[in-house]
Formats: C-alpha cells, sequence, structure tokens
C-alpha cells in the first residue's frame, strides 16, 4: 500500500477552473491576500458556472505551517476526545438506540465545527465553544484543530487524509478576516456554487467531492432536502484511514466463536486470534464502576492505534452510559505491556446521524435558531444566517489485516427564512466493547465507536 497524508502543493498559486473539485488535503497555512478582483469575485461570483461546474478560488501559501502553541494543540486534542464521548452518549442515550453499532469521528465534527466557529458570535460562539469543550477564542481553536489535522506524518503502513472545503453561494459576501482564518488553518479553498437555483445539483456535487476524498466510502453525505435554495455555505471534511496492525491476524487463526449480545443471544461470529505483547489494562470498581479490560491494538505506523475497552459480561450499558474524559484517561493511562491471548470479531459496519438534535442537547441551540453567525459575511450581506442542518456519515472495517474506516461531516447554513431540519492474560471479546482509533501522541480521536452485534451491518 502506498503512503501518504496526502500533503501535496500542487494547487500553490491562485487560479480558478470550471471542474468539479476534488476535496482539498493539504494543510499549510495560508496568508490569504484579498485583492480587489478576488474580493469581487468572491462578491458576485463572476465566471461561475453553476452548481454542476463550480468556481474554485485557492490562494497562494507559504510551504512551511506556521507555529501553535503546544499547549493549544494539547488542549484541543484533549477537548475533541471529551466531545467524542459526549456525541457517543447522546446518540445512544434513547433506549432503542443504545444497543446499536456505532462509529462516529469527533475529529471530523469538531473539524467543521471548527470551520464555523470563527464566523460565530455572541450565544452562538459560546454555546459552540462549551460544547465542543474549548476556551480558546475562535481563532485560535481553529488554528490548533488545523495543526491536529495535519500531525501525522506518512508511513508505508497508512493512507490518512482529511480534506476540508467551503461551499459558498455564487455571490455571497464572505468576510475577509474569516477567510483569512479558513486559510491559516485549513488551507482549504472556496468553491462556489448556485444554492438558490439548483440546490440538488449543488448538494450532488459537494456529495461527489466528499465521497471522492474517502474512497467511495462515504456517499450522499447531504441527504434529499438537506441543501435547499435558502443555503448559503456549506462546510464540509471528509477523513479517509487505510491502516495495517503492526502485528497482523493471521487469517489461519480466524474461527467462528460465539459474540454475546446484549439480548442474551449468542450468535456465531467470526473472530480472530493470536498471542502476542500488547499493552493492557483491568480494573474493577473505583470510579469506573463495572469491571473492564482494554486492550491498545498499534498500527505500523507507530502513531496511531486502536483501543479496545471491554467491559464485563452484562456491565456494558452501565460502563459505556458512565464512561467520561477522566474515566477514559484513567483507563489509557494504565495500559502496560504485557503477554496477552486476544481475541477479536471482525466486523464492518457504516452509521448515519443527523446530528441537530445532539447538538441541541449538548447546548448548542443559537446556532440553529437566532444565531449570530454575522463573522461569515462581509461588506454587502442583508440575509441573517442560521444553521440549518449537521450530519455525518462515517464507516468502520476491522479485519485481519488492519483497519479501514472513513468519515463525512457536513454543517449547512442556510438564510433565516429557510425551515429548520428536525467503542498472557486472557482477553476473549465476545460480548459489547468500545473502539477508540487516536493519535497516541496527542490522544485526538479520530474514530469512536461500539460494537453491540459485529454481524449486524
Amino acid at each position: 500500500m502506498t503512503s501518504r497524508t496526502s500533503r501535496n502543493r500542487s494547487h500553490r498559486r491562485l487560479h480558478r477552473d470550471g471542474r468539479p473539485p476534488a476535496a482539498r488535503s493539504s494543510r499549510g497555512p495560508a496568508a490569504l491576500l484579498l485583492t480587489a478582483a478576488l474580493a469581487a469575485s468572491l462578491l458576485t461570483g463572476c465566471g461561475s458556472t453553476g452548481a454542476a461546474d463550480p468556481v474554485v478560488v485557492r490562494v497562494s501559501a507559504p510551504e512551511t505551517p506556521a507555529p501553535v502553541d503546544p499547549a493549544r494543540v494539547a488542549a484541543t486534542a484533549t477537548a475533541t476526545s471529551a466531545f467524542g464521548l459526549d456525541l457517543l452518549h447522546t446518540l445512544t442515550a434513547a433506549p432503542d438506540q443504545a444497543g446499536r453499532n456505532l462509529v462516529l469521528s469527533p475529529s471530523g465534527l469538531a473539524t467543521a465545527l471548527a470551520m464555523l466557529l470563527p464566523g460565530a458570535r455572541g450565544a452562538t460562539a459560546d454555546e459552540l465553544a462549551r460544547a465542543l469543550h474549548t476556551d480558546l477564542a475562535p481563532e485560535q481553536y481553529a488554528l490548533a484543530t488545523g495543526a491536529l489535522n495535519r500531525r501525522v506524518p506518512p508511513t508505508d503502513g497508512l493512507t490518512l487524509r482529511q480534506s476540508d472545503a467551503l461551499w459558498a453561494q455564487q455571490g455571497f459576501p464572505l468576510g475577509q478576516d474569516y477567510l483569512r482564518t479558513l486559510a491559516a488553518a485549513f488551507d482549504t479553498g472556496v468553491h462556489t456554487t448556485d444554492f438558490a437555483k439548483d440546490p440538488d445539483g449543488s448538494r450532488r456535487t459537494v456529495n461527489a467531492a466528499v465521497e471522492k476524498a474517502t474512497e467511495g466510502r462515504i456517499k450522499d453525505l447531504f441527504g434529499k432536502g438537506a441543501i435547499t435554495s435558502d443555503t448559503r455555505l456549506a462546510l464540509t471534511d471528509a477523513l479517509y484511514l487505510k491502516a495495517k496492525w503492526a502485528s497482523p491476524f493471521k487469517a489461519a487463526h480466524t474461527s467462528d466463536r460465539p459474540f454475546h449480545r446484549l439480548d442474551g443471544s449468542a450468535p456465531n461470529v467470526g473472530t480472530m486470534g493470536q498471542t502476542g505483547t500488547f499493552r493492557y489494562a483491568e480494573g474493577s470498581g473505583g470510579i469506573l464502576g463495572e469491571p473492564w479490560q482494554a486492550v491498545e491494538l498499534p498500527y505500523e505506523d507507530g502513531g496511531l492505534a486502536m483501543d479496545l475497552v471491554v467491559p464485563a459480561q452484562g456491565g456494558f450499558a452501565a460502563f459505556a452510559k458512565g464512561l467520561d474524559q477522566a474515566q477514559l484517561d484513567t483507563i489509557l493511562g494504565a495500559l502496560a505491556e504485557r503477554p496477552v491471548d486476544l481475541t477479536l470479531p471482525r466486523f464492518r459496519f457504516d452509521t448515519a446521524d443527523d446530528l441537530v438534535p445532539a447538538l441541541r442537547a449538548l447546548g448548542v441551540a443559537a446556532a440553529f435558531d437566532a444565531a449570530d453567525l454575522s463573522g461569515l459575511t462581509g461588506p454587502g450581506a442583508h440575509e441573517s444566517l442560521r444553521v440549518g442542518t449537521v450530519v455525518q456519515k462515517a464507516t468502520v472495517q476491522v479485519d485481519e489485516e488492519g483497519t479501514v474506516a472513513a468519515a463525512g461531516s457536513g454543517v449547512g447554513v442556510v438564510a433565516t427564512a429557510a425551515q429548520a431540519p428536525r467503542q498472557a492474560v486472557e482477553l476473549h471479546i465476545d460480548r459489547p466493547f468500545l473502539f477508540l482509533v487516536r493519535d497516541t501522541t496527542t490522544g485526538r480521536p479520530l474514530f469512536l465507536g461500539q460494537v453491540t452485534d459485529p454481524q449486524a451491518g
């Protein structure tokens, strides 16, 4: 497998073209100096050819990223993990949702919201910052998030791409300060399209870019009706990971073994096995309540790993519901190398969620109702804006070779008049468990989820 983290700089000169763009994945900061001509093109959308053929505005940028305070980067990684746990709890709070398989990308959604936050003001900005667990200024949070996104170096065993894009209505006046922040933090291009005249064509164009950036794994991020003629901006993050285990499982050791589901049934599922030295921990009682075991499976690159947290049989629901950031830190901090006789079911599934209800439950209200997003706009803006939709689709596949996972996150910003859319000691993982794919240096979670039924798609 070819190693890459998509750090190319092939589009460093300011240009426009009429082709549907691949989601941008270069990550260096940009000093966005808007000339009068560029400002005019953003204000008028001149040269745009419509939803199927968007204009792409990109700017020159220095080759060396601007330094970001390491303390801010570390705080943002911790904040993203806490945000991810909040989302996990909220999305599984309802009785009919608690037992489902789930995968989400905390870093993907946090990045999309980090692109929105510098344009928010007042209560809108305060609520978003609280939900994201950050007390950094919006511009600082965006820069720290961007630094995290470009942190993992390329290796032979890893493909990791995180691509961001801002899609704007033709003629919509974007503020220069806002664009400067996005360029410095995420080096993202601005794509203009005609939401007003062709909302569904625009939706298909945005979705196609996300699909391409995720190797076809995330399709139709924005569903029918999510993009309307009132949409003015769409912010997207696309994350794709393909990573080999540092210690692969041998296919000859995979066999059918029972997996004890939450409902008491125990079907046979394809289960991998190996004995080796892994970082392992276990505990019982204390702040974590239920007995648990945990193991960390490193990927070949050495900088990313999958952590598996396995509560005792019958204790999954209470454990998962009570797990918070301090408890997760306790588990991960207790990991130490020892021989482990490990079994793990293969699994693959997708999830898709409308995240507006989850964010409302986390205290974000103003962004969807009486929003102040005035920091997005420049001179000539005559419409009030609010967030109309927040969506994420994610997929994960775990087998003998490693992990393939992808996620698309999207935020749709609409004119106010639009309607609101309503995871040798013996550890045999034969019961529901939580999983976390994270950067082992910063702790930032790329993916987080739970497996309650490995056979469920």
